[in-house]
C-alpha cells in the first residue's frame, strides 16, 4: 500500500524545523545566546521571551535549572524524527512512516502538556508575573504545538488504525480462501 501523506502534516514538520532548531540553538547556546551575549544578535527577539518565560532568562539559567536544556534536547529528538517522516513518507514511501510521524507528535505534545504542567503546578512561576498581554504572548506561543500535534495524532492515527483494519481484512480473506 502507498503511503498515505498530508500536505499540512508535512508542511507543519518542514516549516517547524527551522523554528525548532532555532530555539534549540538558543537555549543550549545560552548564555552567549542570551541578551549581552557575544551571540545575542541572532537570537535578539529572545530579549523579550527570556523576560516573558524566566526559565529562557539568566536566573533560571544561573540556578542551574535544566528544564529549557532538556525540553531543547527532546526538540532535537523530535524534530529528527519529524524530518525522518518526511524523507520516509515522501522519498522512499516507506509503509511504516506514518507511525514515526505519530511518534514523533506524540513526543512533542508529551512535552508541550509537561511545560504547561510544569507552570501549573508551581503556580505559575516562570509566567505568573507578566501583564495579560504578555501572558497571552506566552500562550499563543505554546499554543500552537499542542493544538497542532493533537490534530496530527488525531489524523496519523486514524490512517494507521484504517490500515490496520485493511489488512486484517485481507489476513482473514487469505484465511478463508486457504480453508475453501
Amino acid at each position: 500500500m502507498p503511503v498515505k501523506t498530508h500536505t499540512w502534516i508535512s508542511l507543519w514538520f518542514l516549516l517547524t524545523a527551522p523554528v525548532i532548531a532555532w530555539d534549540i540553538g538558543y537555549c543550549f547556546m545560552r548564555p552567549r545566546s542570551m541578551e549581552g551575549g557575544d551571540l545575542h544578535w541572532f537570537w535578539a527577539p529572545y530579549s523579550k521571551y527570556q523576560k516573558i518565560d524566566l526559565l529562557y532568562g539568566t536566573a533560571a539559567l544561573e540556578r542551574g535549572d535544566g528544564f529549557v536544556n532538556a525540553q531543547a534536547l527532546l526538540n532535537l529528538v523530535e524534530t529528527s524524527m519529524n524530518l525522518i517522516y518526511l524523507y520516509t513518507a515522501h522519498i522512499t514511501a516507506w509503509p511504516p512512516a506514518p507511525l514515526i510521524g505519530l511518534t514523533a507528535a506524540a513526543l512533542t505534545l508529551s512535552k508541550t502538556i509537561l511545560y504547561w504542567a510544569q507552570e501549573y503546578f508551581c503556580g505559575l512561576c516562570s509566567v505568573g508575573h507578566n501583564d495579560l498581554g504578555d501572558f497571552i504572548t506566552w500562550i499563543l506561543s505554546n499554543a500552537p504545538w499542542g493544538i497542532a500535534t493533537s490534530l496530527i495524532i488525531a489524523r496519523l492515527g486514524k490512517d494507521l488504525i484504517d490500515d490496520l483494519n485493511v489488512a486484517h481484512r485481507v489476513c482473514i480473506k487469505d484465511t478463508s480462501d486457504k480453508d475453501s
